[in-house]
């Protein structure tokens, strides 16, 4: 009886170990296959547009048609719904339809936007820069002094649309935030709080330097970048005022560390979630519920908007879905079918900082190699702003992985009064269907080069496939 309890207390008191360790021969050649993939991903995509248009370049070369094409769903039919070219779902009908099984994640990521009326000239030191605006959470002194990239489109008064990307080509000029040099920074930035040492307003990207030559025009250095621009993309000043124009870091993604066991980038939050749930839906082939990956944009800012999670895009989509398998449903029974359904709002969590350790309970927190990161509820404080996942939810979750041998870890965000963060979970939450957070661990979250382990990131591919292939 003693070493049978002894035993119990072995079981109980056992670790998880690091996926490094674990993981087959066979399987660690799949996950590093893998990694490169997503590194390709990332070095191609940095906005949300760029997003949909990656994953719908694919789809479509694996089958998926647009839902306005089909007549009729049947079980195994592929589908996808672009919303504004900002958000998408891709859909694999199951071969039941009492619930559906979605995955949810987010494409865009923090970053600096162009304000309506960017360019301007500063005579005192004869630069022409553009006035920005930042986007989503971000620490301002993160984006100063390091070569930055501009994505995004550009309708021109004509009606013509541009597609703009400059500084990614090795050929292609960079731009900058220039910050203040030590020598004269002692009044001026020095007595301001770190999150202070970067206003707003001081975010400016310095983009030129060359006057025109001509003695009539006042502004001759910005007269010489409205030039440019003109000849190369037919643009003038007034197009800047209906532009999607994004500030993005001009690197490409790397491996991290002499083992190269993990991967240094922009926009791993949460561009990892939605690369490793679009390889999961593209690999989900006879789904027992009809799976649906969904990818929304303005989750940084709160999801509002049109292309946001609190838009109607979810119901939308599957109403339209359900009306193709069920075409005399009635609605309460879709109703029944939004209450029944399960979902996980893909979304990263926060890696253990070694430097900075004291923000995380350790016995709570998440290691970097050790699989997805599932929480129970985000949220800050007292749980506020969170959605919680219920005890019979998180069991039936957990039991799949462990069923599907998938690596998986649980974590919170930070201890209870250092800070927190929600996710889009809430926004599905309210339809009644059962949710839970789930995603990789991050390092540097929310800088401009944020660190993830290929371990975690092979973790959550499996994770959420298994999920939408039940």
């Amino acid at each position: 009886m003693a070493k049978k309890k002894e035993n119990i207390e072995e079981k109980l008191s056992a670790k998880k170990e690091s996926m490094w360790l674990t993981l087959k021969k066979n399987e660690m050649e799949k996950a590093m296959k893998f990694a490169e993939d997503y590194k390709a991903f990332l070095k191609e995509v940095k906005t949300e547009r760029e997003s949909v248009e990656f994953f719908l370049k694919i789809a479509k070369k694996k089958g998926f048609k647009p839902l306005s094409e089909y007549r009729k769903l049947k079980p195994g039919d592929k589908f996808y719904i672009v919303n504004r070219e900002k958000s998408l779902a891709l859909g694999v009908v199951g071969k039941k339809t009492d619930r559906f099984s979605l995955v949810v994640s987010h494409i865009d990521a923090p970053r600096i936007d162009l304000k309506p009326n960017p360019l301007w000239e500063d005579p005192d030191s004869s630069l022409a820069l553009l006035k920005t605006h930042y986007y989503g959470g971000i620490k301002k002194y993160q984006w100063v002094s390091r070569p930055l990239a501009i994505h995004g489109v550009v309708y021109t008064k004509s009606g013509k649309k541009v597609k703009i990307t400059i500084g990614e080509d090795p050929n292609d000029p960079v731009f900058v935030i220039p910050d203040l040099l030590p020598h004269l920074a002692r009044k001026a930035q020095g007595e301001r709080k770190l999150f202070d040492g970067i206003r707003g307003e001081e975010l400016q990207l310095i983009v030129g330097n060359i006057p025109v030559d001509d003695k009539e025009v006042k502004q001759k250095v910005k007269t010489y970048v409205l030039k440019y621009l003109n000849e190369k993309y037919g643009m003038v000043e007034e197009d800047f005022n209906s532009a999607d124009l994004e500030i993005v870091p001009a690197h490409e993604p790397r491996d991290v560390g002499f083992d190269r066991s993990m991967i240094g980038a922009y926009g791993h939050d949460d561009r990892i979630c939605a690369y490793t749930s679009f390889r999961a839906i593209l690999d989900v082939k006879n789904p027992t519920y009809t799976a649906i990956a969904f990818f929304y944009d303005k989750e940084e800012i709160g999801s509002d908007g049109n292309v946001g999670a609190q838009s109607n895009f979810l119901e939308y989509v599957l109403a339209k879905v359900y009306s193709l398998i069920k075409p005399d449903y009635k609605h309460y029974e879709f109703l029944d079918i939004l209450y029944n359904s399960r979902a996980i709002s893909a979304d990263v969590s926060a890696a253990i900082n070694p430097i900075f350790k004291s923000v995380h309970d350790i016995q709570n927190a998440a290691k970097a190699g050790y699989g997805v990161v599932i929480s129970k509820y985000t949220g800050h404080g007292g749980k506020y702003g969170s959605s919680e996942a219920t005890a019979e939810f998180m069991n039936e979750i957990l039991s799949l992985f462990r069923k599907n041998k998938v690596a998986y870890q649980i974590a919170e965000l930070g201890k209870v009064d250092e800070g927190g963060g929600g996710t889009i979970a809430k926004f599905f939450a309210r339809y009644g269907l059962d949710v839970v957070d789930m995603g990789p661990g991050v390092i540097s979250m929310h800088s401009p080069y944020e660190v993830i382990s290929k371990m975690d990131l092979w973790s959550a591919y499996l994770a959420y496939k298994v999920f939408l292939a039940q």
